[in-house]
């Protein structure tokens, strides 16, 4: 007895493992936790505030 293989159905399982592996991905990556200098950022703000006055 000959086996016949389903293409359409193969794809499709494949496409729908695909969209599920990468949801959890999304779902599973964290942002990366940047230092921020707020001092540095504040006298920027004054800086740029001198020169427009």
């Amino acid at each position: 007895m000959a086996v016949t293989r389903l293409k359409r159905k193969n794809r499709k399982d494949k496409a729908v493992s695909a969209v599920r592996r990468q949801s959890l991905k999304i779902q599973n990556a964290k942002p990366v936790i940047k230092n921020v200098d707020i001092e540095k950022i504040k006298e920027e703000f004054k800086a740029n505030a001198s020169k427009k006055a």
